[in-house]
């Protein structure tokens, strides 16, 4: 399609499920994947006055689609949602990005004009499907072909975190204080009600369980390293071990959705186009530091979009693990202040097929909050890939 006729697409809602801790017993354990994420779709449009029958497709990220999140969990939450039969669904898997990526999908296919309005999200219930039981059921997806590529072997995340603390000489004092930080800052947002216009109760559960006011770097010294292995070690001399269950994002269940639509639709129904979406990337890194992705697709998106670092009021740079957004900020020059400003994924769950998602909407309402113009939000990938999003608050 010609960019002279090309659409505008444009957020008009954002919700999502409060962060229940990832394990037994955690606020949202007692609900299938398939339900958390129908509460999200019914939720969407009831705030909106919407018929089912409008949406003209849905698409979820999920990251581990085995067990419960099988058989594409989007179509499947469309029906328990209760939407119409003919409304289609599919689920996206780009690993910690999926329902980034749906976002991104769900806009271009409107600014193609294939699309008017479409619900994008995600869902992840890491207490139910627990992360890796896909590979422990049904074999590694290392095949030999990739064995003959990189015949030392790829590693997990959590190592590849090393990697990166090691490569830019972070300390584990520094490390541990900006996990603390997002604990304070996403409690202070809590306490102010920054997350208010997006949660949606669900069983009784109001607030993101995985934040814990009051973390102190103190509290977090004393965690030992949990990657630590002596074949890892070997293999990594460089490595001093700094990566903790407090410097890292914990596992998380939740869900969270969008409402995209083109700007003229929007304002058909009567309905306010809260952001437009400016610009969008998505790249391929290395796959064992696997975690750096976000750096190159934020210089590819701020290239596409026209901008620079200093124009963006904003970032939301997924805390995977500490050193993910500190070497991200290190290498862009970017502000402190304005990255992940009311608290991370450590503090606030990584429900990873809902992450991307969650964050967009957590950087709409900070821009609406701040009356900011511009707001980046990227994420880290499993093997080594990461997308980029620019939106512009109207």
């Amino acid at each position: 399609m010609d960019a002279m006729n090309m659409r505008t697409a444009v957020i008009v809602d954002a919700v999502r499920t409060p962060s229940g801790r990832g394990k037994p017993g955690g606020a949202l354990s007692g609900i299938h994947p398939v339900d958390l994420a129908a509460h999200v779709l019914r939720a969407t449009l009831e705030r909106n006055g919407l018929d089912s029958r409008q949406i003209d497709d849905v698409l979820l990220g999920c990251v581990s689609q085995v067990g419960e999140q099988t058989m594409n969990i989007a179509r499947q939450a469309v029906l328990a949602a209760g939407f119409d039969e003919r409304v289609p669904a599919t689920t996206i898997d780009r690993q910690c990005g999926s329902s980034q990526q749906a976002a991104h999908f769900a806009a271009q296919g409107v600014m193609a004009g294939q699309y008017d309005i479409v619900i994008a999200g995600g869902v992840e219930s890491m207490s139910r499907v627990p992360l890796g039981i896909a590979a422990s059921v049904a074999g590694s997806p290392f095949s030999p072909g990739l064995h003959t590529r990189y015949p030392d072997g790829l590693v997990n995340q959590g190592v590849s975190a090393e990697l990166i603390a090691a490569r830019w000489g972070f300390s584990r004092d520094e490390l541990d204080a900006y996990a603390a930080e997002s604990h304070e800052r996403a409690a202070e947002a809590q306490v102010q009600g920054r997350f208010a216009s997006q949660l949606l109760a669900v069983d009784g559960a109001e607030i993101d369980e995985t934040v814990r006011p009051g973390t102190a770097v103190a509290g977090l010294s004393g965690l030992a390293p949990a990657f630590r292995t002596d074949a890892m070690a070997e293999r990594f001399p460089e490595i001093d071990w700094l990566i903790t269950p407090g410097n890292s994002s914990p596992l998380t269940d939740g869900a969270s959705a969008v409402l995209i639509m083109s700007e003229q639709k929007a304002l058909e129904l009567g309905l306010t186009p809260r952001a437009r979406f400016h610009a969008f990337a998505v790249v391929g890194d290395d796959p064992l530091m696997m975690l750096t992705g976000p750096i190159p697709a934020t210089r590819r998106v701020l290239e596409r979009g026209g901008l620079t670092i200093d124009d963006l009021d904003a970032y939301e740079v997924n805390e995977a693990f500490a050193p993910v957004p500190l070497a991200w900020a290190a290498e862009l020059g970017a502000d402190a202040a304005k990255l992940n400003p009311w608290g991370g994924a450590i503090a606030l769950g990584h429900a990873l097929g809902s992450s991307g998602t969650r964050l967009l909407g957590t950087l709409l309402a900070h821009l609406e909050s701040t009356g900011g113009r511009y707001g980046l939000q990227t994420m880290c990938e499993g093997g080594g890939m990461a997308n980029a999003t620019i939106i512009e608050r109207l």
